[in-house]
């Protein structure tokens, strides 16, 4: 059983996704594509299913209690909207039934090895030859070409190589990742971009086209300013902790009952901070009037905003430079933020309810479309779920066929 789909129109209606991806940069991708709209097929191993299934505690609370194995907290945040068939790519009944769905596709989306699929004829140069007018989207750790191509892609490799974790941590110390897997998700987030763009190409042409986007790229572009300088001036930059490389004072400071944000980006904000705070001369001090003069003087005037601050208490003060305009706010954790009326009145929280009671609560798509909003009208699909409906609905499948492949081991529902 599946949720009913909106009748609300939505920009991708229409849309048919071929997703042969696991993980996380692929599946994010698609789920940004089925949450505007596209139909998105997820091809799933029938036995393990995507590898993320499997990746909890924690895990999904069946009615007993008990956790399902196959339902992790990991996977569940990246595959709503989407149906799954479970089809072995390995057996050849499988590959010809992934070539034809590939032929009723507008877009495929694969994270392979580079070359990986070639031995089943699903590589780009074969669907096309069938498929023409395919978007064929393959996500890699480290491109199609260049020295790198047959290594694994992985974002804690990638953020390392990339350079963030050379920026990232406290000043003296050692290199760390972020918190979550970001090399992942900006590659997922530029695959969906690249895929509208060809897809345009495409429906004013008729001209398909392969995206090769790999991890290792994606990352360098994310270094954005901290790039440039480099390429620019040279700088080669550091770790700084909470610190930015260029404007101060734009840190984490400690107060009376925790630890809050203060991120001043202009002189205006400066100076309206040293009034709120009673000091209106320190914003007129030659030392740390401007910005340059705040960036050169940083110590010196991160230790006179660390004094004024210390004995407030931080809800206080939050409101207080709130109100006087300067940025400012407080070190959540997800407890906090799921609790912070923000989520609620942005709708940024949404629960589906299983045919068994199961609540599965999803962060809903961030882009507010006036028109065509995002919509979430299925919940992440159990493996093999859709594997009847959708083998008939793209395909024309039958009972007898499906038997059939099943026995094949082809197919599972």
């Amino acid at each position: 059983m599946t949720e009913p789909a909106s009748k609300t129109p939505r920009a991708l209606d229409g849309i048919k996704v071929l997703d042969l991806s696991r993980v996380l940069a692929g599946p994010w991708c698609t789920q940004i594509l089925a949450d505007l709209g596209a139909e998105v097929l997820k091809v799933e191993h029938p036995g393990r299913g995507d590898d993320t299934r499997a990746w909890g505690p924690p895990f999904l609370k069946l009615p007993d209690g008990s956790d399902d194995p196959r339902e992790s907290a990991y996977y569940l945040c990246t595959n709503r909207n989407k149906r799954s068939a479970a089809i072995d790519m390995a057996t050849p009944e499988g590959a010809a039934l992934i070539r034809r769905l590939a032929s009723e596709a507008d877009i495929l989306v694969e994270n392979f090895k580079v070359g990986g699929l070639a031995k089943y004829g699903l590589d780009y140069a074969s669907i096309a030859a069938i498929n023409p007018a395919i978007v064929y989207c393959s996500i890699t750790g480290f491109g199609q070409t260049g020295p790198y191509t047959q290594r694994g892609g992985y974002d804690f490799v990638a953020q390392g190589m990339g350079g963030f974790m050379s920026v990232t941590g406290e000043e003296h110390g050692g290199p760390l990742r972020a918190g979550v897997a970001m090399a992942d998700l900006s590659t997922g987030n530029f695959a969906a971009i690249s895929i509208l763009a060809a897809l345009r190409h495409a429906e004013r042409t008729g001209e398909g086209q392969q995206i090769d986007i790999s991890l290792l790229d994606t990352q360098i572009a994310m270094m954005a300013n901290q790039g440039s300088s480099y390429l620019v001036g040279g700088v080669v930059p550091g770790r700084l902790g909470n610190r930015h490389p260029t404007v101060v004072p734009y840190t984490t400071f400690e107060v009376a009952d925790g630890v809050l944000i203060i991120a001043i980006g202009n002189d205006l904000q400066f100076r309206a901070f040293c009034t709120e705070m009673g000091v209106p001369e320190l914003g007129t001090d030659p030392r740390f009037a401007l910005a340059r003069d705040r960036l050169a003087n940083r110590d010196a005037i991160e230790a006179i905003v660390a004094d004024l601050v210390k004995d407030q208490a931080r809800d206080a003060l939050i409101a207080r430079l709130e109100a006087a305009g300067v940025p400012v706010g407080p070190v959540n954790t997800l407890e906090d933020v799921f609790n912070d009326p923000f989520v609620e009145a942005r709708g940024t929280l949404h629960k589906f309810v299983r045919e068994d009671g199961v609540e599965i609560p999803s962060v809903a798509y961030p882009g507010k479309l006036s028109r065509t909003p995002a919509q979430f009208d299925r919940r992440p699909p159990r493996v093999g779920e859709h594997s009847r409906e959708l083998l008939a609905e793209w395909l024309g499948v039958d009972e007898a066929e499906f038997t059939a492949l099943a026995a094949a081991g082809a197919v599972k529902s």
